[in-house]
């Protein structure tokens, strides 16, 4: 299979494409990425030497350019993750967010439908959702309800998705994940961050009492969860993929700062964010039942992994924590009394 990934320098996409080279099959891997502010070629390391992968820098807005690598590569599938995705930044500054996560989306669609591409996985989020309360889960039948420019923008190309296979029988699948931790996360995320500002003593800030929840997916299980939904998901089906791992941000952060032995007194509230959703929490047993998949790692096995990462890396995540991502963090964190966020939203 010749396998076209978008977004693949990103956090879940370079660990997809670190998952796909890994099993030693004869799959092309082809990783078409803008380089924004959160991809990274360090993430792929150790990749560019492989016969069966290639890098590719632009834009999937680019017709000409997608188009020709369609064509050029033979494209048999694609693996859309190619998307602006923090919320905070959609608050800021929504139009990127429309520009690429929904416009983008539906020229990649197009293109690909023209080009005969036989699987088209869809990478979306549990967001799209809106918020719940304190009982219940996101099912896929849940209606959509988003509530932040991000989650506004990746729900539309969800349905854009939907009226390709309804409208032309286009072979896309969608997976809603919820939020991902582990290796590679670009440090505007809260696990990264919080592992970053603790271990140079700097204030912890929590968005508004804290109780805010979520619910954690070790990134690679999801990568193993959408690689199945590529491989054997139904046409047109809406997949869930959910770690089981409910937890108030407040808590979370609380586990980070005891697990690095520093002062819980680093934890400091700051005003909440605009339109700051309530609790997030997945029904993933559609995936389960149809496709046989299940997380690998509990919570804390997860965690200690992640946080086990972050400390044998500090110089990756240190040199991204320098320069212009330093200029954003000052500009959008700074007026709220502490430098940073608890932006747990966004896979």
């Amino acid at each position: 299979m010749r396998i076209l990934v978008t977004g693949g320098a990103g956090f879940i996409g370079s660990n997809y494409i670190r998952l796909l080279l890994g099993t030693g099959g004869d799959e092309r891997v082809v990783n078409l990425d803008l380089l924004t502010y959160a991809g990274n070629l360090e993430n792929l390391a150790g990749c560019e030497g492989d016969p069966r992968y290639r890098f590719v820098r632009g834009d999937i807005r680019d017709r000409a350019l997608v188009r020709g690598l369609l064509a050029a590569e033979g494209i048999d599938a694609v693996v859309h993750f190619a998307a602006e995705s923090h919320v905070d930044r959609s608050v800021e500054g929504p139009e990127i967010f429309v520009s690429t996560n929904v416009l983008g989306t539906e020229m990649l669609l197009e293109e690909a439908r023209a080009a005969g591409v036989a699987r088209f996985v869809m990478v979306s989020t549990d967001e799209v959702y809106g918020s719940l309360g304190e009982t219940g889960l996101f099912t896929e039948d849940t209606p959509l309800a988003p509530n932040s420019p991000y989650a506004a923008s990746k729900a539309a190309a969800d349905l854009l998705c939907r009226a390709f296979h309804h409208t032309w029988g286009f072979p896309v699948m969608t997976t809603r994940c919820s939020n991902n931790y582990g290796a590679y996360q670009f440090p505007e995320k809260l696990i990264p961050l919080m592992i970053a500002n603790a271990l140079a003593d700097k204030p912890l800030p929590v968005y508004g009492d804290g109780r805010n929840v979520r619910d954690w997916l070790w990134v690679e299980d999801h990568c193993r969860a959408v690689d199945l939904v590529l491989r054997r998901g139904a046409p047109g089906r809406v997949y869930n993929i959910g770690g089981c791992n409910e937890l108030a941000n407040i808590d979370l952060v609380t586990l980070l700062v005891d697990r690095l032995g520093r002062s819980r007194d680093l934890i400091t509230f700051v005003a909440d964010r605009p339109g700051h959703d309530r609790r997030y929490a997945i029904d993933a047993s559609r995936i389960m039942a149809e496709l046989g998949w299940a997380p690998s790692v509990t919570f804390a096995e997860g965690l200690a992994r992640t946080v086990d990462w972050y400390l044998a890396n500090r110089a990756w995540w240190e040199t991204i924590c320098s320069g212009a991502y330093r200029d954003y963090y000052a500009r959008m964190y700074g007026s709220r009394g502490a430098a940073g966020t608890t932006p747990g939203d966004g896979p």
